[in-house]
């Protein structure tokens, strides 16, 4: 039984990884992430000086992989962008305030942290962990945010995301997004057909 689900699970990434790497998916991921980013990234140079990357932060680009790359991923959908990030700041931050000078033990208790909660609510993001991280090893000026660095960069940027994706993942009838739910009802229909025709 475990070997079969192993099976399954590895024709299902398959299937997603195939998808993805489509001429006209390529088009869309690239446009997509290009002005998530771009958008997130002016707002940074209107607000602040290009020292302080306070909007821009590095697990972003992670999430735009996900969000704009690998659309029909779990780890893509909008309950896991949003909560993955929102709780990995939460944590983060607190985590940096338990324990200022002690990074040895902030930084990966934050990332651990951070992993388990996002298990617990099912909202599981990999660019979580570096969120989380970021709240710990950042400049100054994100450290001296506190728990606005919950709201921004990390909301604000997170929403910006997820509203292109909706925009560039749905512009296509070939890419639905959100997702997740969809993909379930179109994979078990091409496993059917598959079936019947061995």
């Amino acid at each position: 039984m475990p070997t079969t689900k192993i099976k399954r699970g590895y024709r299902k990434t398959r299937y997603v990884l195939y998808k993805e790497t489509l001429i006209d998916y390529k088009f869309w991921s690239f446009l997509g992430s290009f002005v998530g980013i771009g958008l997130i990234a002016y707002s940074q140079s209107q607000q602040f000086s290009h020292q302080d990357v306070v909007y821009l932060i590095g697990s972003f680009g992670a999430s735009s992989v996900l969000v704009y790359g690998i659309i029909e991923s779990p780890f893509s959908q909008p309950r896991n962008l949003i909560g993955g990030h929102l709780i990995s700041a939460f944590v983060g931050v607190s985590i940096n305030y338990l324990f200022p000078n002690t990074m040895y033990i902030a930084a990966p208790f934050a990332v651990s942290l951070s992993i388990v909660l996002m298990q617990i609510t099912k909202t599981l993001h990999p660019p979580g962990g570096a969120t989380a991280l970021i709240a710990i090893i950042g400049t100054p000026r994100i450290k001296d945010l506190g728990y606005w660095y919950v709201l921004s960069p990390v909301l604000t940027g997170v929403l910006i995301l997820f509203f292109t994706a909706l925009i560039f993942n749905n512009m296509t009838s070939g890419r639905k997004y959100p997702t997740h739910s969809t993909y379930h009802k179109r994979y078990h229909k091409i496993i059917r057909r598959l079936r019947r025709n061995n």
